[in-house]
């Protein structure tokens, strides 16, 4: 019996005004996936960790168990898998939960069948799995394949760029304890943007990696300034301009809503500094009950362990 562990990170879906496009994984949480491939064609799933209750054990609906099966079965392997999901990430948490399963599913089965990472087909059969709950969107599941930061060009077909990221900055994550379901922050956006703010988000975006590429935190800071998202999304998580105006005023070079939220991100320039704002957006959120990891910018994403 061929088998693997893989381990996940978590990511930052959007990294501000990069909607759909942009992806940034963060390490020291994640997902852990392991999969034993047998001769039985049957698949089946065990959950542990945080939020496993609601996790699905049907390999049709759990989605590293369809992102594996999407692909063993482009691998053309007919025998079956037993998977094992620990959940390092919280559902709908806006670290990206579903995706690192996802890829957790698909990476593992890679290492199981040719001992190393097939990153195009991981990529793809990720995408089977979050396609379940999210829809087929990459700016999770690429910078949790590939690590660092990660543009989506096109998902079909498939077009990506690994983005240089130059200084070693850490980032700060505050979940607080509300849900925000991806489907329904994506229907609270409008369809139609204005000239004005297009362009801004434009201008953004491009200098956001040109920051990222060059270390340049003050032209980071400028530019991590969503227009399109945020403004819509922050009314979903209570106290969101206090939790900013926090980080903001503790050091961070950076700060908004992490995916589809609620958590909220900062980027800092170190362990110390992320720390210092992971503390001061906590006490902002504050009767609410929140969650902080702080981790480095992780150079590396699924990987076997």
């Amino acid at each position: 019996m061929k088998s693997a562990t893989v381990f996940v990170p978590a990511s930052i879906g959007n990294v501000g005004p990069g909607f759909d496009v942009l992806g940034l994984a963060i390490d020291g949480i994640g997902d852990r996936v392991s999969i034993e491939l047998r001769e039985s064609p049957r698949d089946s799933v065990t959950v542990s960790g945080r939020d496993a209750e609601q996790v699905p054990t049907d390999a049709t609906r759990n989605v590293a168990a369809v992102a594996a099966r999407a692909f063993l079965d482009v691998a053309k392997y007919e025998g079956g898998a037993a998977i094992h999901v620990e959940k390092g990430l919280a559902l709908s948490g806006g670290m990206g939960g579903s995706a690192a399963s996802s890829v957790g599913g698909a990476a593992a089965a890679s290492f199981a069948l040719f001992d190393e990472l097939r990153v195009d087909d991981v990529i793809r059969a990720a995408l089977a799995g979050e396609a379940l709950v999210s829809g087929r969107h990459l700016d999770n599941i690429l910078p949790q394949t590939i690590g660092g930061l990660a543009l989506t060009r096109s998902v079909d077909p498939l077009d990506y760029v690994a983005l240089p990221v130059r200084e070693s900055w850490w980032a700060a994550l505050v979940t607080p304890a509300v849900r925000v379901e991806t489907r329904s922050a994506r229907s609270i956006l409008s369809m139609q943007i204005e000239r004005a703010v297009f362009i801004e988000q434009m201008a953004n975006v491009a200098a956001m990696v040109h920051a990222f590429a060059t270390g340049d935190g003050a032209l980071l800071r400028r530019a991590l300034d969503d227009r399109y998202a945020e403004p819509a999304r922050k009314t979903l998580i209570p106290h969101f301009d206090d939790v900013k105006r926090a980080a903001l005023d503790a050091g961070s070079i950076g700060c908004s809503i992490s995916g589809s939220g609620p958590t909220v991100f900062a980027i800092a320039e170190n362990e110390a500094a992320a720390r210092r704002c992971g503390d001061a957006m906590a006490r902002a959120f504050g009767s609410i009950a929140s969650t902080t990891h702080c981790g480095p910018i992780a150079r590396e994403g699924a990987r076997r362990v």
